[in-house]
């Protein structure tokens, strides 16, 4: 298999990158769950398989999304830490979580997280960056407390908080149900 890209146009560029199923999943784990271990990662709501996880993450890893270190609480883990190159993916995963909501079925206990980061626009993006800059970003051992870390606080909030959209805002569609065919 060649490692030529398809072309050279930005958006097929960067679908080369994190195109795949998995790929996008990986990174809104570290990013929005806090997840930096193996075993986090593969505890995930989609149930990835731990080869694709091993896989995606040593392609994540290749292309400088994220990088990979020793534990220094245990011997045998690794810890996973976003780079910059990968803490700019944050507007564009708010983005499809916006779109998602708009055109999917999806919950309203995991659809009120890209809500609550279009309300607070560029502004809030940006104090989520840092947060997430504090933590990936910084030598190990100096990570900051909950309290100095308020955005990654709430989107880190139990899974049944209440969504910050308001009463006027659209809900999300019904869940397609599928019809059996009858003989």
């Amino acid at each position: 298999m060649s490692d030529e890209p398809r072309s050279l146009c930005p958006i097929n560029l960067s679908l080369e990158v994190f195109g795949d199923k998995w790929t996008l999943l990986i990174v809104r784990d570290i990013m929005f769950g806090g997840k930096r271990h193996f075993r986090e990662l593969l505890q995930s709501d989609e149930h990835i398989a731990s080869n694709v996880l091993a896989d995606r993450l040593s392609k994540l890893v290749a292309e400088g999304i994220i990088t990979k270190s020793d534990d220094p609480s245990h011997k045998q883990k690794a810890i996973y830490s976003l780079t910059e190159k990968g803490l700019e993916l944050l507007p564009i995963l708010a983005q499809i979580g916006l779109w998602g909501r708009k055109y999917l079925p999806v919950s309203p206990e995991l659809g009120w997280r890209p809500v609550f980061l279009s309300r607070g626009g560029p502004a809030l993006l940006d104090r989520f960056a840092a947060e997430l800059r504090a933590v990936h970003l910084a030598p190990p051992g100096t990570a900051p407390s909950p309290e100095d870390m308020p955005v990654t606080t709430i989107l880190r909030s139990s899974r049944t908080a209440p969504p910050p959209w308001r009463n006027d805002d659209p809900p999300p569609p019904k869940p397609r149900t599928r019809r059996r065919k009858t003989r």
